[in-house]
């Protein structure tokens, strides 16, 4: 499985700049048809950077950020990964409200959106959950046949929610914003997630500095069942591309077989 791990650095609140970037990413990236990629993954929010001002655009479940994604999969036949703040409005005692999710969309190569994951930790620290609505329940997306669980960020801190998956999975993908001054926390999660898990796991972050001053070095990474980085993106690096056999998920699981231990 070939995978394409771009690491965005977004116009900060801006959806439309955003759109167009990525069309343009797409085809300077995937126009060689030799690279035979399989996925393309985009960071938490992509199409604005991590903002608490989700009213500035956030948008519905079929709009244009994610029209673009289903039909740049379908061009490119390639199943995608991308983080979008979607908004559905409710009829409540005061009128219409807006809700507000952090999400993970997920499409096939057909173009079709495969699943829609909700980011079940909100970061309290940025006060996450005054702007946005938590998910209670994790989400397995089928790529190339086989099962991937979706998470976002601030998840990556919580192991109980990868745990409950790993049996079900091959792999793991995690989208963040997740800034340089805790560069270490990200790297460091990603392998104990990888390593706990037994299952490959993709890391993909974004670069570059947001609206808030907060900068970003990426470190999207590629991990395997048993732990080694098979790929590294350092902040110079826009883009991460690495072949994975997921076969290693079987041949791991069945010479150590930790996970079913959890069940003593």
């Amino acid at each position: 499985m070939k995978i394409l791990a771009i690491q965005w650095n977004p116009v900060w609140q801006n959806s439309a700049e955003n759109l167009i970037k990525l069309e343009q990413t797409f085809a300077e990236q995937l126009t060689d048809k030799t690279k035979n990629i399989d996925l393309v993954v985009l960071p938490e929010t992509f199409h604005s950077g991590f903002s608490m001002q989700a009213e500035q655009y956030a948008e519905s479940v079929d709009g244009k950020v994610s029209q673009k994604l289903s039909e740049l999969a379908k061009t490119y036949s390639v199943a995608i990964i991308a983080g979008v703040a979607q908004k559905q409005v409710r009829a409540g005692c005061h009128g219409q409200q807006a809700r507000f999710y952090n999400r993970a969309l997920a499409f096939n190569r057909e173009g079709q959106q495969i699943g829609s994951y909700s980011k079940q930790k909100l970061f309290s620290y940025a006060n996450e959950q005054h702007s946005f609505i938590a998910g209670h329940q994790p989400e397995i997306v089928q790529l190339n046949g086989e099962p991937f669980a979706l998470f976002i960020c601030y998840d990556l801190r919580f192991p109980e929610l990868f745990r409950e998956v790993a049996s079900q999975v091959k792999g793991m993908i995690i989208i963040a914003n997740w800034p340089q001054s805790r560069q270490q926390h990200w790297e460091t999660l990603l392998k104990a997630r990888a390593i706990e898990n037994q299952c490959f796991v993709i890391g993909v972050n974004r670069i570059g500095q947001d609206g808030n001053g907060l900068n970003y070095i990426g470190g999207s990474s590629v991990i395997s069942p048993l732990g080694e980085v098979l790929a590294y993106a350092n902040e110079q690096q826009e883009w991460l591309n690495v072949e994975i056999d997921l076969q290693q998920v079987n041949e791991v699981r069945k010479q150590f077989p930790f996970l079913e231990d959890c069940h003593i």
